[in-house]
């Protein structure tokens, strides 16, 4: 969607992802090498028992599947940001479902325009296991 067809507030539901096991550990042992990500033993040991999934991997599952509805399309020129707040934690199994909202609009330039998006994570349980918030350059038309 070009800039000037977007419209704060404009939601999408996301489907269900699963946290595969394999994938998480795979992805643990190379990007977030810690005991409470890789070590089941050492995991087993802490409050939470279980070995817990790195929080990048728990955004980057909802995103993936807000991709397959992506506003921006073609129309996405870059991203200048994104920020997440880990709210609960994820564990190996657990079904992420969500949110992605356009949250502010902004012009930029004649070519231009800056798009905030919000994507609210919740796991099986519905308990909010994290928001996710990217700042967007979306091409506008006649440019």
């Amino acid at each position: 969607m070009f800039f000037e067809e977007l419209q704060q507030g404009m939601t999408r539901t996301l489907l269900p992802v699963t946290v595969e096991r394999e994938e998480m550990l795979d992805f643990a042992k190379k990007y977030d090498n810690v005991p409470l990500h890789t070590d089941e033993a050492a995991a087993a040991k802490t409050p939470f028992g279980r070995l817990l999934a790195p929080g990048v991997l728990s955004f980057l599952l909802v995103w993936a599947k807000y991709l397959e509805q992506d506003f921006f399309g073609e129309q996405l020129l870059a991203g200048t940001s994104t920020t997440i707040e880990w709210l609960r934690l994820v564990f190996a199994e657990d079904v992420l479902t969500g949110t992605a909202q356009v949250t502010k609009l902004q012009e930029r330039s004649p070519r231009s325009g800056l798009a905030t998006l919000e994507l609210r994570a919740f796991n099986q349980n519905g308990e909010h296991v994290l928001t996710g918030t990217v700042c967007a350059v979306i091409k506008r038309k006649n440019t």
